[in-house]
């Protein structure tokens, strides 16, 4: 029989929190995962996502909260009773014993016996595509070899649940491509349920069946990848869904379902998410794949400026663009003009997503940017 995940029907984290010096690191995260979901905790350094990996492991304790599989508590158990994976940051493999040796080391630590110790090491580098190295020693390898070791460790343990934080994010961008395909195809295979660390979107919605946005310790949207890019609960979540330009504007005009905002010189037309009122500060979040690169244009979405940088990306050209009153626009386009040029930008009214300013629904709120600031 080979190497498969032990089955549970569901994992619920009920107001999960963890303090350091009375400051929350993670406030009342609340989710429940189904047996073989594919979950990634996304969000920037300090938003909390290891944190929540970390109490999950058992490796802190919950400051409140309660975690639960199968409406059994978890969270009481020591690590090495809670049957999960886990893959660290930096591998965290044993330098001084080879390859089968590391993937060995929990087994042995359970009192496996050798010889089912040796038939489930064997099978679990076979598959992550390592049997010819088990001999080897981890500093003989690849950072991506390493980190197949890792996988190979966690996976070995047959575990309930495998923890992974950032697991990519030490390796070249062509590996980091190939062990996202590798990660997914063993979670398939074997029927895992993972949880996965990440502050890279793109890795984010190529991997997750769901995602989990944080900042600040505080859920910000949970949806699947879809859901999150097309429909941003908040100029966060946006801002980490690929709506690079973040700028901030008025409230003028507010109907069902648009409103007309103005700032920086603009006046834009888009769709309302959230309550904003007129005369209230607002923030609108564009990506960049939407403004369309023109040399002439009218019309409330249409905003004139100047080229001042190009960048080559394979397919289309990143365009950093100068309004004619100093606020800067990140745009794609399929041709790049000279810098210097004078362009016109125009951006369908639904593609611009109009939010609050600060929002008070997640906890902490959410500060403003400065004038004229987008993400980067």
């Amino acid at each position: 029989m080979g190497i498969t995940a032990t089955k549970f029907g569901a994992l619920e984290l009920v107001n999960v929190g963890r303090s350091f010096g009375g400051q929350a690191a993670l406030a009342d995260l609340s989710l429940t995962i189904e047996a073989g979901e594919f979950i990634a905790l996304l969000g920037p350094s300090g938003c909390g996502k290891s944190t929540a990996l970390n109490c999950l492991a058992g490796l802190l304790p919950l400051t409140h909260g309660q975690v639960l599989i199968d409406g059994k508590r978890v969270d009481v158990l020591p690590a090495e009773k809670r049957d999960f994976g886990m893959v660290f940051q930096n591998y965290a493999l044993f330098p001084h014993l080879s390859v089968h040796k590391n993937v060995a080391f929990g087994l042995q630590m359970r009192g496996v016996p050798r010889d089912e110790v040796n038939k489930r090491v064997t099978e679990a580098l076979m598959l992550v595509k390592l049997d010819a190295h088990a001999k080897k020693l981890p500093g003989q390898l690849s950072g991506g070899q390493q980190q197949r070791v890792a996988i190979a460790r966690a996976i070995v343990l047959e575990p309930r649940l495998v923890l992974m934080d950032e697991p990519l994010s030490n390796l070249d961008a062509k590996l980091r491509i190939e062990m996202r395909s590798e990660i997914r195809r063993l979670h398939q295979t074997l029927g895992l349920t993972t949880i996965y660390v990440t502050h890279d979107q793109e890795e984010a919605l190529s991997l997750a069946d769901r995602l989990v946005v944080l900042r600040d310790g505080h859920v910000q949207q949970i949806g699947t990848p879809q859901e999150l890019h097309d429909s941003p609960a908040n100029w966060h979540v946006a801002d980490f869904m690929g709506y690079r330009n973040l700028l901030d504007v008025a409230v003028d005009v507010v109907n069902d379902t648009t409103a007309t905002v103005s700032g920086g010189g603009m006046s834009l037309v888009g769709t309302r998410v959230g309550s904003v009122a007129p005369g209230e500060s607002a923030r609108v979040a564009i990506r960049p794949h939407d403004l369309i690169v023109g040399t002439s244009a009218t019309g409330p979405n249409a905003i004139s400026g100047t080229v001042i940088a190009s960048e080559y990306q394979g397919r289309e050209f990143a365009l950093e663009v100068e309004t004619d009153h100093g606020q800067r626009l990140h745009v794609t386009a399929e041709t790049a003009p000279a810098a210097g040029s004078a362009v016109t930008v125009t951006v369908a009214p639904e593609r611009v997503l109009v939010y609050p300013e600060s929002l008070t629904g997640h906890g902490a709120a959410l500060a403003p940017l400065p004038v004229g600031a987008g993400a980067s």
